[in-house]
């Protein structure tokens, strides 16, 4: 058997998540334009791997459409029965729409988040010390997320353990490939986004919703309510399970190299560019797929078009041709040019600047108040799904905690 035979792409979830990277290298380095041979149904695809092959596709929209769902599954957008959401247009439309949302992402608007973001994580992890253990997903790194979506949709206080609740059986939904679990949940969210739409016609805030509502389309068109209704949903969908999974994975990554952490303990200051090295590594999105516009040679093979693509952003930003050959290897020095985990061109992350915000606080209070904590990631448990890799649970131990 050839090398090329043995790299098999294999969707993953759950338990299989535990280590993906062993079958990315295998594509990497032995069959970077990868088929998944048809299942019977006509639905065969393609897996790219490498950093440069990904980064080119990523930001070729164009060619590599967006437009037919992020998923492998063929006629997806039919099959769910609703409106594009923002994540699944191409430009120019994607464009008119990201312009009026971005407007409440802006540097200025993300660093006024940071007394709200501080004073929950001083919150639970104060929590956690009086605990001596927990839960660390359950206690600190889905609600965070949560609370920084609900914000930017502008829920206010009051509605909070509503909105958490929605949110909670939307995301395991997701993950599970199976929203009709959930239609409920959405149901009553989407009716509720329908009252605060209306509030917001009327009484404007500083939030996203209301952005959508006073903002215009190309041609001075108002901004449907289904497209609103959809950035809703892409918030709580992309929003909420990734950061989980960043900073579950960068709790595990502490854990197994303490050198790493006394780096940090040692230096503040290495902190923003530690969390480039974590996202890099964690990539809580492992891939998204791209359905081609035309046919598309790369290495000498055609992948023709109408095909679903595959780009493996967490194979991606572990290629020794990008990042040496140490690549798979933590190093909270390393120098980043850029990485995937946010994806790259058009639909390049619109939260990226708030998750930052929240991995850099959350590991900064952590390390302040347990500089000795623990997490046992054999003990920990993956969530399910093909797409975003994450600890749905994950034990803590504060250990040496700072009195």
């Amino acid at each position: 058997m050839t090398a090329a035979a043995q790299a098999v792409f294999e969707p993953r979830g759950a338990e299989s998540w535990r280590d993906p990277f062993s079958m990315y290298r295998a594509l990497r380095d032995h069959d970077p334009v990868h088929r998944v041979p048809d299942n019977g149904d006509g639905e065969d695809y393609w897996v790219l791997s490498r950093f440069r092959h990904v980064l080119d596709a990523a930001v070729d929209a164009a060619s590599f459409s967006s437009a037919e769902g992020l998923t492998f599954t063929y006629g997806e957008m039919e099959k769910l029965g609703i409106e594009a959401p923002i994540v699944m247009m191409d430009p120019p439309d994607h464009t008119a729409l990201r312009k009026l949302a971005i407007k409440r992402f802006t540097p200025q608007q993300v660093k006024a988040l940071e007394f709200m973001i501080r004073e929950f994580v001083v919150a639970r992890v104060e929590r956690l010390r009086e605990m001596g253990e927990g839960d660390v997903v359950e206690e600190l790194l889905k609600p965070l997320p949560s609370l920084v979506v609900a914000h930017y949709l502008g829920v206010p206080p009051e509605d909070r353990a509503l909105f958490d609740r929605w949110t909670n059986a939307i995301v395991a939904a997701n993950a599970e490939g199976d929203m009709l679990t959930a239609m409920d949940a959405v149901g009553e969210m989407f009716g509720y986004f329908n009252g605060l739409i209306e509030k917001r016609r009327s009484d404007p805030g500083e939030d996203m919703i209301s952005a959508l509502v006073h903002g215009k389309l190309k041609g001075e068109q108002d901004v449907s309510l289904a497209k609103i209704l959809g950035m809703g949903f892409t918030l709580v969908t992309g929003g909420n399970d990734t950061t989980t999974g960043m900073l579950g994975g960068t709790l595990e990554l502490l854990t197994r190299h303490p050198e790493q952490r006394a780096m940090l303990l040692d230096d503040a200051e290495r902190l923003p560019n530690a969390v480039e090295e974590f996202l890099r590594l964690t990539s809580p999105v492992q891939g998204l797929a791209r359905t081609l516009t035309r046919d598309v040679e790369i290495e000498g093979t055609t992948i023709p078009k109408g095909r679903k693509v595959m780009l493996l952003y967490a194979s991606a930003n572990r290629d020794e041709r990008e990042f040496g050959p140490d690549a798979e290897e933590c190093d909270i020095t390393r120098k980043i040019r850029r990485h995937m985990s946010f994806s790259y061109g058009p639909h390049h992350c619109i939260g990226a600047a708030a998750a930052r915000l929240q991995g850099r606080i959350a590991i900064e209070e952590l390390l302040a108040r347990c500089p000795d904590f623990v997490v046992d990631a054999e003990a920990g448990r993956y969530a399910p799904g093909p797409f975003v890799r994450r600890f749905e649970s994950l034990p803590f131990q504060v250990k040496g905690a700072a009195a």
